[in-house]
């Protein structure tokens, strides 16, 4: 089990990484902006820190910089944003950060960048590290999407000796929202229902790109409650959305 700390201004960010990870059998701090951030990471020294970029006092690259530049940057920090560019990826491993993680984040991406982090320990004499990797966006077109209209997918892209490289190409496959489906009715009530919320969502979270915040909003659940119901129905995450957060 490792100490976490969550950083973010978004209160439901900062409540669903908490969730996920705590499912996860790790220990859970959060701070929503710098000051709590420096207070807790002297309190608590965190094994790992997720720092969103955007916050209204001091941005996340700021505090990295100031951690860095102060000997305190002796635990692995991965960055978040929803605004992400190759630039903003680059100058975050710059100056220290572990990886990068572009909003929404996949479930499957939070896990595999947490636990990688958690593996290599970020070390205080450590100008950057070897590679880190940030989503970009790869051209598919779907159908349905109206007017030709494109859909995206997410590419990663790695930093090795400070040039980006594709780590792994996403298929350009359809990933546009059926709004009508088929029911087998036939069967005990229970499945057809369970069949149907998983088509529900699924079609819901291909529609918003993803964001947890939009399906909760449409579907009237609350972002925990959703994200519980979610795990329940078997939907994958990773499928139909470029991030689940």
């Amino acid at each position: 089990m490792a100490t976490i700390l969550v950083v973010d201004d978004e209160v439901g960010i900062r409540a669903l990484l908490s969730e996920i990870l705590t499912d996860e059998g790790h220990a859970i701090e959060m701070a929503e902006n710098a000051a709590q951030a420096r207070a807790l990471r002297e309190k608590t020294r965190p094994d790992l820190v997720l720092l969103d970029i955007w916050m209204p006092d001091v941005d996340g690259i700021s505090l990295l910089k100031e951690w860095g530049s102060s000997g305190q940057l002796t635990m692995p920090v991965i960055m978040m944003s929803g605004h992400g560019t190759i630039d903003t990826a680059v100058e975050a491993t710059k100056f220290g950060a572990m990886a990068f993680l572009e909003k929404p984040i996949t479930l499957q991406k939070l896990l595999r960048a947490v636990d990688q982090a958690l593996a290599k320990p970020a070390s205080p004499a450590a100008a950057r590290p070897v590679m880190a990797s940030m989503p970009s966006l790869a051209l598919a077109s779907a159908p349905g999407a109206g007017h030709g209209a494109p859909q995206y997918a997410p590419v990663d892209y790695g930093y090795v000796d400070g040039t980006a490289r594709p780590l792994q190409m996403a298929a350009a496959i359809p990933v546009g929202p059926l709004s009508h489906q088929s029911f087998e009715l036939d069967r005990p009530l229970r499945e057809a229902r369970d069949a149907f919320e998983k088509s529900y969502f699924e079609f819901h979270l291909a529609k918003e790109n993803g964001s947890m915040t939009r399906v909760a909003e449409k579907t009237g659940l609350e972002r925990t409650h959703l994200y519980r119901k979610l795990k329940q129905l078997g939907v994958d995450l990773t499928r139909n959305t470029r991030g689940a957060l």
